[in-house]
């Protein structure tokens, strides 16, 4: 519609024309309002019966919530209104009329499970705050695409598809490929290793990741968006320096242009910014702690993996965004390099906000005999990967990098209960539609 006005932008003294969905109708007898609803927000409509054309103010008022239609009319300052103006109609044209039975409210006044909402999606993004968490989600996006160009990184796009798993194991999704078995791709870790190999040396991407999780809690997903992060002559420290700084970035933006989203979530007057550096615990200074509180069953020991109630007392006793640096190399994927003066030490860290673990990175091993011994520890086939090994015998430099949950980077940002509430149609172990 050429002619449209966003409600937002509707003026006093003009004459517009609003296209949106009907959220409400008030019928107080003699004066009726229809409040449509567009991107921008929500405009009154004013019909007074009395001094308007029956036909109109009957299609008007017979309408059903959730119709699109288009209106247009004089608009005219109104203190009373929700927006301080209102639109007296000439015209209302019905462009799609809604079912008078809705699987679920948008208005919000009756609440429906995330079941039902998830199901009848596009509905309840029609709801205020659904759509600020995915405005949101686009700013951090956006906010660390920006960062990582300023860390002088560039964007690449690897295959989804793939003869081989990043990390073996029962994680993989298995597909028919014309005839031969592929995989869903777990990471794009070793298509991104390559690329510091070649004349790009940094590069990010943010793109689908495929998992056949078992788990099926409010934190997991089968199919997420993972933001990946890889340089050339980078140690672990360096990784970790441009991690933090991605993240904060993220929050920066939010803070910045999001605060309309913060404000419709309750979160404009507590969303905070990370200032301070996040504290970088070694894997031995984490477990000791958590075990200092006595609040787990079983004391950790050495080579435990953190569950995630030992997440949790570890993540009240900081308070913040923290990394967990030094994991025992037996836990760490092939491709983690070890320190050069401890074996038992990969340089692998995980990077955590206080509910849980948002980010696992570490440098990675660049020389070919090493690599291939970690292959044949963790019981995975060299030869299956030989498109990867390969490039190590023609000049890799050391790298290092790391990969970040994008779901559950925006579900702790803003509090989310279930990271099911970050995406539009999510994948899970019950969910493969819509």
């Amino acid at each position: 519609m050429d002619d449209r006005t966003y409600t937002a932008a509707a003026e006093p003294g003009e004459t517009a024309t609003v296209a949106g969905w009907v959220h409400e109708i008030r019928d107080l007898g003699g004066i009726a309002f229809l409040i449509v609803r567009d991107t921008t927000g929500r405009i009154q409509v004013k019909f007074e019966k009395d001094g308007m054309d029956d036909e109109l103010v009957e299609r008007g008022l017979d309408v059903h919530r959730e119709s699109v239609v288009a209106v247009t009319g004089a608009v005219e300052k109104e203190d009373r209104a929700p927006t301080g103006v209102e639109i007296v109609p000439d015209s209302l044209e019905v462009v799609a009329e809604a079912d008078p039975e809705l699987p679920l409210d948008p208005s919000g006044k009756v609440d429906a499970e995330l079941p039902t909402r998830l199901d009848n999606r596009t509905l309840d993004l029609r709801k205020e705050e659904v759509k600020a968490v995915f405005e949101i989600r686009a700013e951090v996006l956006r906010s660390v695409r920006e960062r990582f160009r300023e860390l002088g990184c560039t964007e690449i796009n690897t295959p989804k598809i793939v003869a081989t798993g990043t990390e073996g194991g029962t994680e993989l999704f298995p597909i028919t490929y014309f005839g031969r078995e592929a995989f869903m791709n777990q990471s794009p870790q070793l298509f991104k290793q390559l690329m510091v190999g070649s004349g790009l040396e940094r590069v990010f991407e943010i793109g689908p990741i495929f998992r056949a999780e078992e788990h099926n809690t409010p934190r997991h997903l089968n199919e997420a968006t993972s933001i990946d992060f890889e340089s050339a002559f980078y140690d672990h420290t360096e990784a970790m320096d441009a991690c933090e700084s991605v993240v904060r970035a993220a929050y920066e933006g939010v803070a910045e242009n999001c605060e309309a989203g913060l404000e419709t979530l309750g979160l404009a007057g507590e969303f905070e910014v990370p200032e301070d550096d996040f504290p970088r615990l070694t894997y031995e200074e984490a477990i000791q702690r958590i075990n200092a509180t006595g609040e787990l069953d079983e004391q950790l020991v050495w080579g435990d993996d953190l569950p995630t109630e030992a997440e949790h007392v570890l993540g009240s006793e900081v308070g913040q965004h923290y990394f967990i640096t030094d994991w025992p190399s037996e836990i760490k994927p092939f491709y983690i390099k070890d320190h050069g003066d401890d074996p038992a030490l990969s340089t692998g860290f995980d990077m955590m906000h206080p509910s849980m673990e948002l980010v696992s990175g570490g440098q990675r091993e660049h020389r070919y005999e090493h690599l291939v011994e970690g292959f044949e520890q963790q019981g995975l086939d060299p030869d299956q990967f030989e498109y990867y090994t390969e490039m190590f015998r023609y000049g890799m430099p050391p790298h290092a990098g790391w990969g970040l949950g994008g779901e559950r980077l925006v579900m702790t940002m803003l509090g989310l209960e279930n990271i099911r509430e970050a995406v539009l149609f999510p994948r899970d172990r019950q969910r493969l539609s819509p």
